[in-house]
């Protein structure tokens, strides 16, 4: 598959699997242009493409998208921006899971709250259900800075999962109010409020849009803080807030060769 990459009014094509991971692609910019897979950022739509994902994993990347690639300077291990403006050090730690072990690159500015995304977004774990766990205390703060709590390169936080009739039991069924964004190729990217259960699903979603005729019948991928939606999972499982915007994409999620 070809893609095209932006940079700063420059384009090149690049081909590339659509199972290579993000950071591979990373790795061919890199030979192409000798710039460190550290500073690039690539997104679409908005969307950044996440080191942990596959491109697959973006099924709205298709032949001849386009993406988008920012550069960041480093100088050691500090990025600047103009003006000499000091804005974080990047640094690596390590995420245990009960089932596995992420790395996952931070900056100074990382806070609890952020560090919940990024494992949501990299592993599909509900926020809701998490608290983390440093050197045997809970980060319980969930705007204070890592940094604040004595994290630093290659410190080990702990993901302890809550169980689910205790979530139940402190948060019942409530109503939000969200966005649904819809793509160029429908309604002319239009901006739909809509109220629901934050226990509805996915599905319900899809159908409540059905019926309403705001979208024809179709396949529909739907997507929240850069992460694909399952259509059995409720909103409050995928962490959807007040205001959240949802984005819909025609298409379905396609999983050949595994």
């Amino acid at each position: 598959m070809n893609i095209t990459i932006v940079m700063d009014g420059y384009e090149f094509s690049m081909e590339i699997n659509p199972q290579e991971p993000i950071l591979q692609t990373k790795q061919k910019i890199q030979n192409f242009l000798g710039v460190p897979m550290a500073s690039q950022t690539l997104s679409f739509l908005g969307f950044e493409l996440l080191d942990g994902f596959n491109i697959q994993d973006y099924p709205i990347i298709t032949q001849g998208t386009k993406i988008q690639l920012t550069i960041q300077t480093i100088i050691g291990e500090t990025s600047l921006q103009q003006n000499n403006i000091i804005v974080s050090s990047k640094f690596q730690i390590i995420v245990k899971m009960s089932s596995r072990k992420l790395n996952i690159d931070i900056d100074s500015t990382e806070t609890v709250q952020s560090l919940k995304e990024k494992i949501h977004i990299i592993d599909g774990t509900p926020i809701r259900r998490m608290s983390l766990f440093f050197s045997g205390n809970e980060l319980n703060d969930e705007y204070r800075s890592l940094i604040e709590y004595g994290v630093e390169e290659f410190s080990e936080i702990i993901v302890f999962l809550k169980t689910m009739s205790r979530m139940v039991t402190e948060t019942p069924s409530r109503g939000i109010s969200l966005v649904v964004q819809t793509s160029s190729s429908l309604l002319n990217s239009a901006k739909i409020p809509i109220e629901m259960s934050d226990l509805g699903t996915v599905n319900n979603l899809r159908q409540l849009l059905l019926d309403r005729k705001i979208l024809p019948m179709d396949e529909y991928i739907f997507i929240h803080k850069q992460r694909i939606m399952r259509d059995n999972c409720s909103l409050r499982w995928h962490g959807v807030e007040n205001g959240d915007f949802v984005y819909v994409f025609k298409g379905s999620v396609s999983r050949e060769g595994h």
